[in-house]
């Protein structure tokens, strides 16, 4: 008897430990299902999720409202992939991280704006007045071309791209310029002159880039643009190759230009071009 329950607690054993492996496997490459993380309120996703249905492809969607969880998600295997950064900030995240990522697919471009409870014309700025700005490097930086962009900052000859106060190489108006939590900085519209918000925080916090932004960017910069990511050897998958395949299409370029007016721009261009995006910076 001793003998017969140690041979089903053993055969027990290699069921479960297959099935574990099993779904180690699945995680890295179901071609029917596939888990994407993307910013709140996106409405692109839900779009693509139902054209994928037609195709045998399951998304199932998880929503983040910060700038570092998706990719952590993503390189621990709980995603298979994300959607909600530009090009530069997952170059800085994955080198900073150490993180074994890769783009698959440009996507769009969401331009930052400037907006604020107190001015309605960037012209209004007043000196020494306190601007808030995203505290990731990358965003940081974005902000301060946005605030050159706009005529209140000049930056160092030799930027790249990356926020810092040494960046800014004249300030005639003495702004008080303040790194803050993305996701926090709409709340503090009150407290502050003006900010600098990334277009998904803004339409999150119900602010219409258009309509409510003093001051929205107006080339669509490489550095910029948005993309999917996933695991390094993910790329060549089939279901995610699909994925792509839907985001590029037409109809989909059509869906984000009515729905968005504006205020994200489609920006289907291929990652060989993407990667020569630190050459914007020059020419700023």
């Amino acid at each position: 008897m001793k003998k017969l329950i140690l041979v089903l607690t053993l055969a027990l054993l290699a069921v479960v430990v297959t099935a574990c492996g099993g779904s180690d496997e699945k995680a890295s490459g179901d071609e029917k299902s596939l888990v994407i993380g993307v910013s709140a309120g996106d409405r692109t996703w839900p779009e693509i999720k139902k054209i994928a249905e037609k195709e045998g492809i399951n998304i199932e969607l998880k929503e983040f409202s910060d700038y570092v969880l998706p990719n952590r998600a993503l390189a621990d295997g709980d995603l298979d992939a994300n959607a909600f950064q530009t090009i530069a900030y997952f170059d800085d995240f994955i080198k900073e991280n150490k993180l074994d990522l890769e783009p698959l697919a440009s996507t769009v471009i969401a331009p930052m704006g400037i907006y604020s409870n107190k001015v309605k014309d960037i012209k209004d700025i007043k000196n020494g007045a306190t601007i808030a700005v995203p505290d990731d490097s990358t965003n940081y930086g974005r902000a301060l071309l946005l605030l050159q962009e706009a005529g209140l900052i000049k930056l160092a000859d030799d930027f790249d791209g990356k926020g810092s106060p040494d960046a800014v190489k004249e300030n005639p108006k003495k702004l008080d310029i303040k790194p803050m939590v993305a996701g926090q900085i709409p709340r503090a519209l009150d407290d502050v002159d003006a900010a600098a918000i990334n277009n998904g925080v803004a339409v999150e916090a119900k602010l219409d880039p258009l309509n409510d932004s003093i001051f929205l960017e107006s080339d669509t910069a490489k550095p910029y643009i948005n993309i999917i990511a996933v695991r390094k050897g993910d790329t060549k998958r089939e279901a995610l190759q699909k994925i792509v395949k839907i985001y590029h299409s037409d109809e989909m370029k059509q869906f984000i230009e009515k729905t968005y007016k504006g205020s994200s721009i489609p920006a289907f261009i291929p990652l060989d071009e993407l990667a020569k995006y630190k050459e914007t910076w020059s020419k700023n």
